[in-house]
């Protein structure tokens, strides 16, 4: 009589190691290497009981090791994505704050640069036209005005031009320099 041998431990074995590749694949694909924790759980279950119908009926385990073996990495490296996704979404509340003192700085830095110079914006669209100019030349003038005045050594017009230096100075305001 020929011995009938039951390769069901094998069988579970390929299944174990397919589903493996399988959940590897997916483990290395960034973002999507969250979800290959499910498949990744099913094949080491699929190896552990390929293992042990293979331990009874004395058939090759080696697949289902095989299978085990790349089935524990893809969870793992599955796993350690979850991990870095929680880092990320713990540091995430921090960046709205970063992101707006950017902004704020390069504002800071506009504002800045545009205060002393001319500016004019012109948009036209469907024929209206609106313009946009920032001219500083009047502020230019009265302190062209004020230095000369300082120059031609009028005491009293000095004297009263040093006394609302002064007072800007106090307000925080723009005191002509001398070139």
């Amino acid at each position: 009589m020929e011995e009938v041998r039951n390769n069901s431990g094998q069988n579970l074995g390929i299944a174990a190691l397919i589903t493996a590749v399988i959940t590897f694949v997916l483990a290395v694909i960034p973002c999507v290497g969250l979800i290959a924790i499910i498949p990744g759980i099913i094949a080491i279950i699929l190896a552990a009981v390929g293992m042990s119908q293979a331990n009874r009926t004395n058939s090759p385990r080696g697949v289902a090791i095989a299978g085990l073996i790349i089935a524990v990495i893809a969870s793992m490296i599955s796993m350690s994505q979850i991990f870095v996704a929680g880092k990320i979404a713990q540091k995430a509340d921090k960046w709205p704050d970063n992101i707006q003192n950017i902004i704020n700085d390069v504002q800071d830095n506009v504002k800045r640069e545009i205060k002393d110079n001319d500016v004019s914006i012109k948009v036209e669209s469907n024929g209206n036209t609106v313009e946009i100019n920032t001219n500083n030349s009047a502020k230019k003038k009265d302190q062209v005005q004020t230095l000369e005045e300082l120059e031609s050594g009028n005491k009293s017009k000095a004297d009263s031009l040093n006394k609302k230096t002064d007072t800007l100075t106090k307000k925080g305001g723009n005191v002509p320099s001398k070139k």
